[in-house]
Protein backbone atom coordinates (compact mmCIF):
# COMPACT_ATOMS: atom_id res chain seq x y z
CA UNK A 1 0.00 0.00 0.00
CA UNK A 2 1.40 3.63 -1.24
CA UNK A 3 1.82 6.13 1.66
CA UNK A 4 -0.92 8.75 1.78
CA UNK A 5 1.41 11.30 2.13
CA UNK A 6 2.82 10.84 -0.73
CA UNK A 7 2.71 13.41 -3.91
CA UNK A 8 0.03 12.43 -6.31
CA UNK A 9 1.81 11.60 -9.46
CA UNK A 10 1.43 14.41 -12.34
CA UNK A 11 -0.40 11.85 -14.88
CA UNK A 12 -2.59 9.51 -12.98
CA UNK A 13 -6.30 8.79 -13.81
CA UNK A 14 -8.37 11.67 -12.40
CA UNK A 15 -6.06 14.43 -13.65
CA UNK A 16 -5.22 13.95 -17.34
CA UNK A 17 -3.19 16.62 -17.72
CA UNK A 18 -1.85 16.96 -14.15
CA UNK A 19 -2.43 18.96 -11.45
CA UNK A 20 -0.92 22.32 -13.14
CA UNK A 21 -4.00 22.15 -15.87
CA UNK A 22 -2.03 22.12 -18.68
CA UNK A 23 -3.63 21.29 -21.88
CA UNK A 24 -7.14 22.38 -19.98
CA UNK A 25 -7.31 25.38 -22.65
CA UNK A 26 -7.02 23.27 -25.89
CA UNK A 27 -9.34 20.73 -24.32
CA UNK A 28 -11.84 23.71 -23.60
CA UNK A 29 -11.27 25.06 -27.02
CA UNK A 30 -11.79 21.56 -28.91
CA UNK A 31 -15.59 21.14 -26.59
CA UNK A 32 -16.27 24.70 -28.17
CA UNK A 33 -15.52 23.69 -31.60
CA UNK A 34 -17.10 20.63 -30.94
CA UNK A 35 -20.32 21.53 -29.46
CA UNK A 36 -20.99 24.31 -32.80
CA UNK A 37 -20.48 21.78 -34.74
CA UNK A 38 -23.65 19.49 -33.49
CA UNK A 39 -25.76 23.15 -33.39
CA UNK A 40 -25.03 23.46 -36.49
CA UNK A 41 -25.56 20.29 -37.92
CA UNK A 42 -28.70 19.56 -35.22
CA UNK A 43 -30.10 22.81 -36.77
CA UNK A 44 -30.19 21.36 -40.14
CA UNK A 45 -31.14 18.09 -39.06
CA UNK A 46 -34.13 19.33 -37.23
CA UNK A 47 -34.94 21.09 -40.64
CA UNK A 48 -35.24 18.27 -42.54
CA UNK A 49 -37.16 16.83 -40.07
CA UNK A 50 -39.63 19.74 -39.79
CA UNK A 51 -39.74 19.49 -43.86
CA UNK A 52 -40.35 16.01 -44.43
CA UNK A 53 -42.99 15.78 -41.65
CA UNK A 54 -44.84 18.84 -43.40
CA UNK A 55 -44.69 21.09 -40.30
CA UNK A 56 -46.49 24.67 -40.33
CA UNK A 57 -44.50 26.79 -42.45
CA UNK A 58 -46.27 29.95 -40.37
CA UNK A 59 -45.01 28.87 -36.95
CA UNK A 60 -42.37 31.09 -35.46
CA UNK A 61 -39.91 28.21 -34.13
CA UNK A 62 -40.60 26.52 -37.62
CA UNK A 63 -39.38 29.64 -39.80
CA UNK A 64 -36.62 30.50 -37.24
CA UNK A 65 -35.21 26.95 -37.72
CA UNK A 66 -35.66 27.42 -41.22
CA UNK A 67 -33.96 30.55 -41.23
CA UNK A 68 -30.92 29.54 -39.83
CA UNK A 69 -30.75 26.23 -41.90
CA UNK A 70 -30.78 28.24 -44.77
CA UNK A 71 -27.88 30.38 -43.28
CA UNK A 72 -26.04 27.24 -42.43
CA UNK A 73 -26.36 25.56 -45.95
CA UNK A 74 -26.19 28.61 -48.28
CA UNK A 75 -23.17 27.59 -49.16
CA UNK A 76 -24.62 24.00 -50.42
CA UNK A 77 -28.17 24.80 -52.05
CA UNK A 78 -29.51 23.77 -55.15
CA UNK A 79 -26.28 21.18 -55.26
CA UNK A 80 -28.33 18.37 -55.94
CA UNK A 81 -31.50 19.54 -58.14
CA UNK A 82 -34.07 16.63 -58.65
CA UNK A 83 -37.52 16.70 -58.79
CA UNK A 84 -38.74 14.95 -55.62
CA UNK A 85 -38.77 17.63 -52.95
CA UNK A 86 -38.60 16.02 -50.45
CA UNK A 87 -35.30 14.24 -51.33
CA UNK A 88 -33.55 17.44 -52.66
CA UNK A 89 -34.47 18.79 -49.42
CA UNK A 90 -32.45 15.95 -47.65
CA UNK A 91 -29.12 16.22 -49.80
CA UNK A 92 -29.52 20.27 -49.77
CA UNK A 93 -29.50 19.88 -45.94
CA UNK A 94 -27.86 16.96 -44.97
CA UNK A 95 -24.93 17.12 -47.01
CA UNK A 96 -23.13 20.09 -44.78
CA UNK A 97 -24.60 18.87 -41.65
CA UNK A 98 -22.64 15.89 -42.33
CA UNK A 99 -19.67 18.07 -43.34
CA UNK A 100 -20.21 20.29 -40.16
CA UNK A 101 -19.85 17.08 -38.24
CA UNK A 102 -17.10 16.09 -39.87
CA UNK A 103 -15.02 19.37 -39.73
CA UNK A 104 -16.17 20.40 -36.26
CA UNK A 105 -15.22 16.76 -34.98
CA UNK A 106 -11.86 16.33 -36.92
CA UNK A 107 -10.71 20.03 -35.86
CA UNK A 108 -11.50 18.95 -32.36
CA UNK A 109 -9.50 16.11 -32.21
CA UNK A 110 -6.74 18.29 -33.64
CA UNK A 111 -6.85 20.69 -31.13
CA UNK A 112 -7.09 17.92 -28.46
CA UNK A 113 -4.01 16.59 -29.71
CA UNK A 114 -1.91 19.90 -29.91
Amino acid sequence: MSNPHEPVPAHDAYHPYGRNRHGAGANRAAMIVHTIADIAAGFLGLWILLYLLEANQGNVFVDFVHGMADWLAGWSQDIFTMKLEGLRVFLNYGLPAVIYLLLGHGIAARIRRL
